[in-house]
């Protein structure tokens, strides 16, 4: 398969500066933002999906996939934007694709298998717990809808925990405290490397035929204490209340038939190794622990 033209929305998002600092330049990559560009980039283009869909359909144009990174996250920027956004902007990726014929690939989450302690696979029953995940899983059944009524192709990304965008490497403050199960461990979870998310992603734009839902994740859990041992980061352990979830495990087996390096294990150690490496062309100083 050629090497194809990828339109990037939401290229400023913290994914988003992940891709194009690592990204090779032989994947031809059209790089969106909201803001508007001080000065003429090469391949960066300014545009808001929500208000000018013929601008993104005219940067789609040529590409053979849409990589949607746009979305809402809460908290993220004061004030937020409505979850419901979250829907909106994937419908209009799926409108920009049929108009030009890219297929599109959505940054989903994980949140939308909610606490269940069951490997997660992708026909898992859906149950998020919180509104992130409950949007999330409104813009997938929005976008299988109108995906099917259109004839365009898509694939929604199931994203576990990134290393260094999540609430605990990445929210890490001083006095920071941590469930702890009576045998000792911390809470157990689905993570993956912010660079070989990276890798990931590049190896899935290039990829044809791909499932309509996948999850993204190492294929082993990481304990959330030792993610921020390996970070040299502090913590204080505090009780796991009753029904806390010990362990959430995406089934990755479908990923890594796709993707072979998708198939080797991280540590906690590797993982912090990456997001020390890119942490400063991602986050801003005054937002860092």
């Amino acid at each position: 398969m050629p090497i194809p033209d990828i339109l990037i929305l939401g290229a400023t998002s913290r994914i988003g500066r992940i891709l194009h600092k690592t990204w090779p330049s032989s994947l031809r990559a059209r790089w969106q933002t909201r803001h508007p560009l001080m000065a003429p980039l090469p391949d960066w283009i300014s545009f808001s999906p929500l208000l000018d869909h013929s601008a993104l359909q005219a940067a789609a144009r040529g590409c053979q996939t849409i990589l949607c990174l746009s979305g809402v996250i809460p908290g993220r920027v004061t004030p937020s934007p409505p979850l419901s956004d979250n829907v909106d902007l994937a419908l209009a990726a799926i409108e920009a694709g049929a108009a030009t014929g890219a297929r599109v690939l959505l940054c989903s989450s994980a949140a939308v298998y909610g606490n269940q302690s069951l490997p997660l696979h992708e026909i898992s029953p859906l149950v998020p717990a919180a509104p992130y995940g409950q949007v999330k899983l409104e813009m997938e059944q929005a976008v299988a809808i109108r995906a099917q009524e259109l004839g365009v192709s898509y694939c929604a990304l199931r994203i576990g925990n990134i290393a260094g965008i999540d609430s605990i490497l990445g929210g890490w403050r001083p006095g920071f405290t941590l469930d702890q199960f009576a045998d000792g461990r911390t809470p157990q979870r689905s993570y993956i490397g912010a660079l070989t998310l990276a890798q990931v992603l590049a190896d899935l734009v290039q990829t044809p035929d791909l499932p309509t839902t996948l999850n993204i994740a190492s294929p082993d859990v990481v304990e959330m204490g030792k993610l921020l041992d390996a970070a040299g980061l502090l913590w204080v352990p505090r009780p796991a209340q009753t029904g806390a979830i010990a362990r959430v495990s995406l089934d990755t087996t479908r990923l890594k038939h796709l993707i072979p390096r998708a198939a080797i294990p991280e540590t906690p150690e590797q993982m912090v190794t990456q997001w020390r490496e890119l942490e400063p062309h991602i986050i801003p100083r005054q937002d860092r622990p």
